[in-house]
């Protein structure tokens, strides 16, 4: 089954942290980009963070130097620790991928909220 799944979002107090995990099925995780997104209400979704095959990385300005994104080949996981949360932040993050390599963002997982207070 080709499938995304997401866990570890929750409640923090700002200036907390988090670590989501994304298990990934029915795709060639090892040599796939994985990405994390974001849409908080009334917005939209837009692009965290990304990693690619070679387990480079690259994120939007906002979460830059708080975020960092990696992966676990031998696991089939992508994870996003989040460190100094801010209520901006809130938003439900979702895990994306192409089912082909080298091809579109096509494959979304569920979505995990992330809600930090202040």
């Amino acid at each position: 089954q080709v499938q995304l799944v997401e866990s570890g979002g929750g409640l923090v107090q700002a200036g907390g942290s988090l670590r989501l995990s994304c298990a990934a099925s029915g795709i060639t995780f090892s040599i796939n980009r994985m990405a994390w997104y974001r849409q908080a209400p009334g917005k939209q979704r837009e692009l965290v963070a990304f990693i690619t095959s070679t387990g480079t990385a690259n994120y939007a300005d906002s979460v830059n130097g708080r975020f960092t994104i990696s992966r676990d080949n031998a696991k089939n996981t992508v994870y996003l620790q989040m460190n100094s949360l801010k209520p901006e932040d809130t938003a439900v993050y979702y895990c994306a991928a192409p089912r082909k390599p080298r091809g579109n963002i096509d494959l979304w997982g569920q979505g995990t909220q992330v809600t930090v207070s202040s």
